[in-house]
């Protein structure tokens, strides 16, 4: 815990849905590129729960929902690279979804994290999944907003995917590097144009990490250019299964009833996941489904807070208060 304690700074108070002043603390982690960023709210000494945001997002996704899950848990919830305010990864480098595990690793050993929890939306419920996967020892409990834990893709179209994202790599790196300048207003209209499930409130929340001012009218957006880009690193139907089944931690997967599978995703890709979420229900891992959009645990958190909640207070709070017992 001192190591955590080391890395935090800039101590500030946000307001809750309760009205309630509520600690938040800026997390700085060093990575050898730079830094990986987030906020932490909670006790100290509180059971550990990491928080991994969706593709494009940053750690302020999880501002509406943290507040109203159990006090007792400490929640990290980083900006992955390439977002937020986490440094982007050096030139030349992709993003994959390994290669954010391995963050992921770098976190939990900076901060002593031997056991905790995973909350992830979307990408970061990916890459919860894959982590929780190679390191199964590590995570006690997975909650998966509107994800499977995997995103895989068909086995011929593998080449495909790989050779597309090698080829974005490489045009962009011939091309000149200059981020559009926008107006907050601008701004705001950019991203929900581009991301129609969030509120305007969400947007404003999203912003708030997810812009740089660079005049006294200006602002770019923070991410990394490069994350738009194909994952140079797809996994198989048959991998993604391989891994679900090294999983050893107890898992929740929420879903919105016209989330990420129903409006995204070609009939193809929802026979993969189709697949993954039978097996995972064959493993008596526990699927709910709600109303809302992509964004429910932003948009309207208090949709998903009993099922999260009492997730944890089964699987880990009380598991932890018995071991402490004996």
């Amino acid at each position: 815990m001192r190591a955590l304690l080391q890395t935090l700074r800039g101590v500030r108070y946000c307001a809750t849905s309760t009205t309630m002043a509520k600690e938040v603390s800026e997390l700085c982690v060093p990575v050898p590129w730079g830094e990986i960023r987030g906020k932490v709210w909670g006790p100290d000494h509180g059971r550990p729960v990491l928080c991994l945001h969706g593709w494009a997002d940053n750690c302020g996704t999880f501002n509406t929902l943290i507040p109203l899950l159990p006090k007792e848990c400490r929640y990290v919830a980083v900006d992955l690279a390439g977002h937020g305010l986490s440094s982007h990864r050096p030139p030349g480098d992709f993003y994959s979804f390994p290669a954010y595990v391995a963050d992921v690793r770098r976190v939990a050993d900076a901060l002593q994290l031997q056991k905790f929890s995973i909350i992830g939306h979307s990408m970061g419920a990916d890459i919860a999944g894959m982590f929780s996967a190679l390191y199964p020892e590590m995570v006690d409990a997975l909650v998966l907003l509107d994800a499977y834990g995997f995103l895989p893709t068909d086995l011929k179209e593998l080449p495909k995917v790989l050779r597309q994202g090698m080829d974005e790599m490489l045009q962009f790196e011939k091309t000149e590097k200059k981020k559009r300048v926008y107006t907050y207003e601008k701004a705001v209209e950019r991203l929900l144009a581009a991301n129609p499930t969030l509120s305007e409130q969400s947007v404003h929340i999203l912003l708030e990490r997810g812009l740089v001012q660079v005049n006294e009218a200006g602002f770019v957006f923070s991410r990394d250019l490069r994350v738009n880009f194909k994952n140079i690193v797809p996994i198989s139907l048959e991998q993604s299964l391989e891994m679900q089944s090294r999983i050893q931690a107890s898992v929740l997967v929420v879903l919105a009833d016209e989330g990420f599978n129903r409006i995204c995703f070609e009939p193809a890709q929802r026979k993969l996941t189709s697949t993954l979420l039978q097996c995972l229900q064959a493993r008596n891992h526990m699927v709910v489904k709600v109303p809302g959009d992509h964004h429910f645990h932003l948009n309207k958190p208090e949709v998903i807070t009993s099922f999260v909640s009492d997730f944890l207070r089964t699987k880990v709070l009380s598991q932890s208060n018995r071991q402490h017992k004996l």
